[in-house]
């Protein structure tokens, strides 16, 4: 059994390098994009956060909120993105509850539907979530799904 604490990353600013890290490691985004979109969150310059699961100082599975998460479709804001959790942390509910986090969160403040793209299908209908339509991904040779939380 862990330990576990959720968190935003706003709770715990001085996690950011370490998180911009942890993000790029697990998709190949350069961290200093995540860097731009984690400062101004900090700085609360948006309402659109990134939330973490972490043991002790360890981060088990986080994710993001971004204006557009590289589709075509810019009229479908925010997009949740870079879901996450390592694979000795899985089936546990941690992606569930990060992302019911981060849909109360931004329902708090006003910021809803939200949108997210994925490959993946029956997961995230799990936890409240509707295939809305097909989406282009930038440079990708196929179209991606997109769901929406209302």
């Amino acid at each position: 059994m862990y330990d576990l604490t959720f968190i935003t990353l706003r709770e715990r600013p001085e996690l950011i390098i370490n998180a911009a890290e942890w993000f790029h490691s697990k998709w190949g985004v350069p961290e200093e994009a995540y860097l731009e979109c984690m400062n101004p969150y900090i700085n609360n310059e948006t309402e659109y956060g990134w939330y973490l699961c972490l043991n002790g100082d360890h981060i088990a599975g986080g994710l993001g909120v971004i204006e557009n998460d590289f589709h075509d479709r810019k009229d479908l804001t925010p997009n949740i993105c870079a879901v996450y959790t390592e694979e000795s942390y899985r089936c546990q509910g941690i992606a569930g509850r990060l992302l019911n986090m981060a849909v109360a969160d931004l329902k708090e403040k006003g910021i809803t539907p939200v949108y997210l793209v994925t490959d993946h299908t029956g997961f995230y209908e799990r936890y409240g979530w509707e295939f809305l339509c097909m989406v282009q991904g930038d440079g990708e040779p196929d179209p991606t799904r997109m769901y929406i939380h209302r």
